[in-house]
């Protein structure tokens, strides 16, 4: 079947138009609207725009957004790599790639989405205080919810100043540190509620640790 020629210029024309508008559309919203959005972001807001980044020793240590572990080379019975006691430890992350992962591997991130009232979860908190007391060489008693409950995200860089402060002792003596030195540090780091009255006090792990290890030098 052959179409009359009137018809087919107009689908020829229809189609050149269509062609013209995606090239346009491609070019404004695939090329020109990305490189305004980034180079806005880059003067106006560089550090944000890089990710919140965390540089130490000349070095990006991490992001100020996005918790990690300090670790030792070595594994418990469980094979989770131990906790280095020269270091101030996050609280628990659920993220990773299954729902009991505590060791902040963010390929994906999330809450363990177990309820409040949940035997595993009550078991896993119970495990963990048990865990963190010994470690830090305190009652059960003394150790606050955030370090043994994980974060919606499972990537929280934040933990309140009473976790911090239960950990002062202990990272004091495995760096030979006088504790105030290290309790003044932490104090330092301590940052208030947003705009007076927003969330709660905290502590950004990452930036404690440089400051730490800059206080070792």
């Amino acid at each position: 079947m052959t179409l009359p020629h009137g018809t087919a210029r107009s689908t020829a024309r229809l189609a050149g138009a269509a062609l013209r508008a995606l090239l346009a559309l491609t070019v404004l919203c695939g090329v020109l609207y990305p490189l305004a959005v980034t180079g806005i972001a880059q003067a106006a807001f560089p550090h944000r725009a890089n990710g919140s980044e965390v540089r130490a020793d000349g070095r990006t240590a991490g992001s100020a957004l996005i918790g990690q572990t300090y670790t030792l080379d070595r594994k418990d019975k469980a094979g989770n790599p131990l906790p280095d006691p020269k270091y101030f430890q996050p609280r628990p992350s659920a993220a990773g790639t299954n729902t009991v992962n505590t060791q902040y591997e963010i390929t994906v991130s999330g809450g363990s989405n177990l309820s409040a009232d949940s035997t595993v979860l009550l078991q896993q908190i119970k495990e963990r205080r048990a865990r963190i007391a010994a470690f830090n060489g305190v009652a059960p008693g003394a150790v606050p919810p955030d370090a043994v409950t994980a974060s919606a995200s499972g990537v929280d860089p934040d933990i309140s100043p009473a976790y911090a402060a239960l950990q002062v002792t202990r990272v004091a003596r495995a760096n030979a540190l006088p504790r105030a030195e290290v309790a003044r540090l932490v104090g330092n780091h301590t940052d208030g509620r947003a705009l007076g009255f927003l969330g709660e006090p905290r502590v950004n792990v990452l930036e404690l640790n440089i400051a730490l290890h800059q206080l070792e030098k």
